[in-house]
């Protein structure tokens, strides 16, 4: 049995939605507002989220020297970080749960829409939901797909364009705390430890900020209606994090996520 069959009656249950929702609009819409409603409910867990990540940014130059401090002596870091944090009320992977609860999500409107059913039939200006780009015949269907690319490759370009701001930001206080690191030691006749620079970014962080193209790839490879989704839940997550960031640093590997 298929992994993902384990998520066949929560597929059913957002069939029915789904198909309830398009006996008033047409499906494409519907399938629009039931990301939106999901992605609504779901907005209390981003707002946690946020904050973690605003409170890990701005506690990151003392993480930093809590790290120089006590370099070796991991039993003594562990306890000095968890009190700063327990201090703040806060913890290092506050702002994972809204991603682990989005991959069943994403998971059941994958199968929804991979699997054969009555919505896939219906159409988009004329081109069925369940077409894949490799079948587009005509100009009306190229530009179907080639609008619904377009979209998601402008959300994908504002997610890269965030993380590489978020990397460059990241760069500067790396250069700062090891310039730091390097006036203590002069200072203090110390021998130079390597926490700043390890802390240094490795080659392939360069190419994490391309990832946020990935959903236009994936897109490619599933039926046009599990693309609307897509460009839905991804315009979605660009907006909340806009807002939700919109007076704090933008944290690292915010473009990053697929849904």
């Amino acid at each position: 049995m298929s992994v993902f069959a384990l998520l066949d009656p929560a597929v059913g249950l957002a069939h029915d939605v789904v198909a309830a929702l398009a006996q008033v609009v047409p499906t494409a819409l519907a399938i629009v507002l039931f990301t939106v409603c999901v992605r609504l409910a779901l907005h209390p867990l981003a707002r946690a989220a946020a904050r973690g990540e605003q409170t890990r940014t701005r506690l990151a130059p003392q993480v930093a020297e809590l790290n120089r401090k006590h370099k070796d002596r991991p039993e003594k870091l562990r306890e000095a970080l968890a009190a700063l944090y327990a201090q703040e009320k806060s913890s290092p992977l506050a702002g994972c749960l809204p991603m682990l609860v989005q991959i069943p999500f994403f998971s059941v409107m994958y199968r929804l829409f991979t699997t054969p059913n009555d919505l896939l039939g219906h159409t988009l200006f004329g081109v069925p939901l369940g077409l894949h780009v490799g079948s587009a015949q005509g100009v009306a269907q190229w530009v179907v797909f080639g609008a619904l690319y377009a979209g998601l490759a402008a959300v994908a370009y504002v997610g890269f364009r965030r993380a590489r701001r978020a990397q460059a930001a990241q760069k500067e206080q790396q250069a700062l705390q090891a310039r730091k690191a390097r006036g203590g030691r002069a200072k203090g006749g110390a021998k130079g430890g390597p926490a700043a620079e390890a802390a240094l970014p490795q080659p392939a962080l360069a190419l994490l900020p391309y990832l946020s193209f990935g959903t236009v790839l994936f897109a490619a490879l599933v039926p046009l209606a599990a693309g609307v989704y897509l460009l839905t839940t991804t315009a979605w997550s660009a907006a909340e994090r806009a807002w939700l960031h919109r007076n704090a640093p933008v944290p690292v590997g915010a473009g990053v996520a697929l849904v």
